[in-house]
């Protein structure tokens, strides 16, 4: 059991506070997922030969303490170029003008602990082990601005407690996938994928259908026909909320086992596990409220 709640508003002044708007949501949610939460957040874009690179060094010696402007110094270095950086303790957020291949290849053979979150123009990602309401504190969550999210709070069942492991999962760039549900067969799904030289960084089952449907998209897919190929080769109990740089999507298995609610008005597009997590939000009453159907494709543009 996990909870998924997912925000995207459609008037331009709400997008000062989209964190303050989605941290009840998440915290709301913590009876569904109480080991570990996380959430990718969709902000201004950075120039379109810029990328933004989350990382996380919760598994260095140093933790909260690490050095990111050596980081950034020694990586500057390598690459001739200015390195925008944003800390919050053992999470940062690069801005890099370059290959990101280069990027990575350098992290993997110099800092090997850190840990690579998302790649993307527009998308930043956050996760960590503890409840929502302490990860939310830890990396400021009400502060974050955008024009949309997707977040998640776990209840591990399948694989260990342990930041990676948490959600949202992320492939490619600016695309990330949260799952409440279990799949049956995703190592059948990995056995299909390796093959494309396709890597795999844990062994839980949401990272399965996220990678899977993101290379759908890189094999030249629109989001709603990867999403009917996924219906196809993903198997098992599953409600997946998903955010691309300009698009929420939702789906629901054929059963429709695990829970969602989506409100909607002219202002935003709110989805969650359960109400408790939307009754907060301004003009929730006048919103369409609704539940949706299995195996439909529910898709939002920003």
């Amino acid at each position: 059991m996990c909870g998924i709640v997912g925000l995207l508003v459609k008037t331009p002044e709400l997008r000062e506070r989209l964190g303050e708007l989605m941290v009840p949501m998440l915290i709301g949610m913590t009876e569904r997922g109480p080991d570990s939460a996380g959430l990718a957040i969709f902000g201004a874009p950075v120039a379109s030969e810029e990328r933004k690179v989350s990382l996380y060094a919760g598994f260095t010696d140093e933790g909260a303490d690490f050095p990111w402007k050596r980081l950034v110094s020694a990586l500057e270095g390598r690459l001739g170029s200015k390195v925008g950086l944003e800390a919050k303790g053992n999470h940062a957020v690069l801005m890099v003008r370059t290959d990101v291949n280069a990027v990575k290849h350098w992290l993997s053979e110099h800092y090997p602990k850190v840990y690579l979150l998302s790649v993307g123009n527009s998308i930043e990602l956050y996760k960590d082990i503890g409840t929502p309401a302490q990860v939310a504190d830890r990396y400021s969550f009400e502060k974050l601005k955008g024009s949309h999210l997707v977040g998640h709070t776990r209840m591990a069942t399948e694989s260990a407690v342990t930041p990676d492991r948490a959600h949202p999962f992320t492939a490619g760039e600016d695309f990330c996938l949260v799952h409440n549900g279990s799949l049956s067969n995703p190592y059948g799904v990995r056995r299909k994928l390796e093959p494309q030289g396709i890597r795999f960084d844990t062994d839980n089952d949401t990272e399965a259908a996220c990678r899977f449907l993101e290379w759908r998209l890189r094999e030249g897919d629109t989001l709603p026909d990867a999403l009917q190929k996924g219906f196809e080769e993903l198997d098992g109990f599953y409600t997946f909320l998903m955010g691309t740089s300009t698009e929420l999507a939702l789906i629901r298995d054929p059963f429709a086992c695990k829970p969602a609610v989506v409100a909607e008005n002219d202002d935003y597009v709110a989805i969650a596990s359960e109400f408790r997590s939307l009754a907060h939000l301004p003009d929730i009453r006048h919103a369409k409220v609704f539940e949706p159907a299995p195996e439909e494709m529910y898709v939002w543009k920003v």
